[in-house]
């Protein structure tokens, strides 16, 4: 606060006498003392708040088609796949498969972890669905399994996809299968680290870290622009 010299008044356009308030060491100390504590005796609450808004809402009904959201191979996809099978919510299976660039052909690789894990969990018979890994990759994924859909005159999906990523794959699939006019329900899969558990490893810290940040360039950039 600026207060005028105690001199004659015409002084105070040239001189001024100002007072400062400066914050003390003890101050500059606690309050990040203050603000970690307060993070580490809530994190069982805002841990679990970040996970969660990452899950979509499990919406299992019968459907057309289940379909494997099997971009990073993973057993459980294909075990919750047999289980929907065998409880008649849907009779196809179908799995998007990468195709090898400006070629149609499926990714060796990817074509037979594919039907590894679809013979060791006794899924039966599975569909292939050729995509193309072209940026943003789950968008034109999408496009394309929209396109064998309509092909097929497929009007409902159970889609089956890791947890962490759930969200964003609803989120992509309600903008492309659901415009088309085709129900899309969310089948979580949980994986070895749930909701709770996921900050007591640094992998796990990582993945929710990444599947978070993408999330967010999916709603903001891609799927408003693209």
């Amino acid at each position: 606060m600026r207060q005028p010299s105690t001199g004659s008044r015409w002084t105070h356009h040239f001189v001024y006498r100002a007072e400062r308030t400066r914050t003390t060491w003890k101050l500059r100390c606690g309050l990040p003392v203050l603000v970690i504590g307060a993070l580490w005796l809530t994190s069982e609450w805002w841990t679990v708040a970040i996970a969660r808004s990452l899950v979509c809402d499990p919406d299992p009904a019968p459907s057309d088609v289940i379909l494997v959201e099997n971009f990073d191979p993973d057993y459980l996809l294909f075990e919750r796949a047999t289980r929907l099978r065998q409880g008649a919510l849907a009779a196809r299976v179908i799995v998007p498969i990468r195709v090898d660039p400006g070629t149609q052909d499926p990714n060796s690789v990817d074509l037979g972890i594919v039907q590894v894990m679809a013979r060791i969990a006794q899924t039966g018979t599975v569909e292939m669905v050729p995509v193309q890994e072209v940026e943003p990759i789950a968008l034109n994924a999408a496009r394309d399994v929209q396109r064998f859909c309509e092909q097929e005159h497929i009007r409902s999906v159970i889609l089956v996809t890791p947890q962490f990523r759930s969200r964003r794959s609803a989120l992509v699939y309600a903008a492309t299968l659901g415009r088309a006019g085709i129900t899309v329900r969310c089948e979580p899969v949980q994986g070895s680290r749930g909701v709770s558990a996921w900050t007591q490893s640094w992998h796990g810290i990582q993945e929710v870290a990444l599947q978070w940040l993408k999330l967010q360039y999916y709603r903001v950039y891609v799927l408003p622009f693209r």
